[in-house]
């Protein structure tokens, strides 16, 4: 079998064949359920344009439904000899139901059929981010409010700095999280416009209602410029690449910290054995494998922006096969950030704080501040504060006074994880508006 849409009646040397279809028909298989869909609306609008009988709007439904049936079920595939999704979807229809499936492609090319599959399938996909994002925000947001007490060093330069607490360090992920959520909703709203009619790229002489496949699909807004649809190919990839490499860069770091703590060196929290790994030769180890490989492959996913941009940079108007490699890139880093975000918070569910690190006396020096501070607020000129203290740090005779009393927005002793929430549903408010 050798079905293609653009079929003329000559067969296409085998080899090159293969190296344009790549990894289509594998990635395709993803965007089935949305051709399906966007099928289902294209035909509904061609009906009210005289381009389909309402009989064969019926018959086409039914059986464009049956076909989604079978793609839930797991039983839809792409048969070898079948290019893509598109080829194969009309190809059913049409052995199904004869010259009834060929009506289906008009007034749309497979440059805007793909643009369809693609912008539905990462809007779904840029929701399913965004659910794995307020996971891992409530289960850190829970730790801060749990550990909002225990004390740890804080680091600048990797040098013992000032005292913060497990409360600051899981609510200042969190925090960051609500951030990165935003970009994921500019993700989203990129990816919610209806590209279906602009055909190549150029429009089409039928006389297309795109208000009502826009509505039918679900679709916020029109890509009103037909031209302007095709080059939304890359553009929509880069606004979701922005939001992976957001959401990887915040998750590695806090790989990194959680690999960093867990150290025996620093001890500031573990995990239960289960959850970590040995040693082949050294039978005390338990490695926090499972961060060490989120902090790799949150690394890694951080490169996606760069490959989406050299793979759309000054590329000409129109489209170009180049495009359809950026499934190649987009598909699996949002398969492996869903499961890194997964397993992050699986994780953070057995973490076990150690609530006794500052009993050590190699972070006495933690409390310098607070002391400079103290004395300030008692009259003492601060610059005296600080070479008071300094002298004492430098002769070997400063004792700290182990209190730390931080009073302001965010600080310790005021994490304001309730206005870190607001931010967060105020971020979040369009998976409910959205649904």
């Amino acid at each position: 079998m050798n079905t293609k849409l653009w079929d003329k009646g000559y067969g296409i040397d085998r080899l090159i064949e293969q190296f344009t279809v790549g990894n289509d028909r594998q990635l395709d298989l993803r965007l089935a359920r949305y051709d399906v869909q966007g099928t289902l609306a294209h035909i509904e609008m061609l009906q009210t344009i005289g381009l389909l009988e309402a009989g064969e709007l019926a018959v086409l439904t039914t059986e464009l439904h049956r076909i989604a049936d079978d793609i839930e079920r797991g039983q839809f595939t792409i048969e070898e000899g079948i290019e893509d999704v598109h080829s194969e979807v009309e190809h059913l229809l049409t052995g199904r139901l004869g010259a009834i499936g060929k009506k289906i492609h008009s007034g749309r090319s497979r440059n805007d059929q793909v643009l369809v599959d693609l912008k539905l399938f990462y809007r779904d996909e840029m929701r399913l981010l965004a659910q794995g994002i307020r996971q891992l925000f409530d289960r850190l947001l829970t730790l801060s409010d749990q550990y909002k007490d225990v004390l740890m060093p804080g680091y600048t330069h990797l040098q013992v700095a000032m005292p913060s607490s497990f409360g600051l360090f899981f609510g200042a992920y969190a925090e960051t999280l609500a951030d990165d959520m935003r970009l994921v909703r500019t993700a989203y709203d990129i990816a919610n416009q209806n590209p279906l009619g602009s055909a190549a790229g150029y429009g089409s002489s039928f006389p297309l209602n795109r208000t009502m496949t826009t509505r039918l699909l679900g679709f916020k807004d029109l890509h009103w410029n037909v031209v302007a649809a095709q080059m939304s190919r890359g553009k929509t990839e880069r606004a979701v690449s922005y939001a992976i490499n957001a959401v990887a860069s915040t998750l590695g770091r806090l790989a990194m910290d959680i690999c960093l703590f867990n150290n025996q060196n620093y001890g500031f929290l573990s995990f239960p054995k289960e959850l970590t790994t040995g040693s082949s030769i050294m039978p005390h180890k338990k490695n926090p494998d499972a961060f060490e490989l989120i902090r790799g492959k949150c690394n890694r996913l951080q490169n996606i922006v760069g490959e989406v941009s050299l793979l759309t940079t000054n590329l000409p108007l129109g489209y170009h096969r180049d495009l359809q490699l950026l499934k190649d890139v987009t598909f699996p880093a949002l398969d492996e950030m869903q499961n890194c975000l997964h397993v992050a918070e699986y994780m953070l569910q057995h973490v076990e704080v150690n609530r006794h690190i500052l009993d050590n006396p190699i972070y006495d020096y933690l409390f310098t501040v607070e002391d400079v501070n103290r004395l300030t607020l008692g009259g003492t000129p601060f610059r005296e504060a600080y070479q008071q203290i300094g002298r004492q740090v430098q002769d070997g005779t400063y004792r700290p006074t182990r209190s730390v009393h931080h009073t302001h927005e965010g600080s310790i002793g005021n994490l304001c994880n309730e206005e870190i929430r607001r931010k967060m549903e105020e971020a979040a408010k369009w998976l409910e508006n959205e649904k």
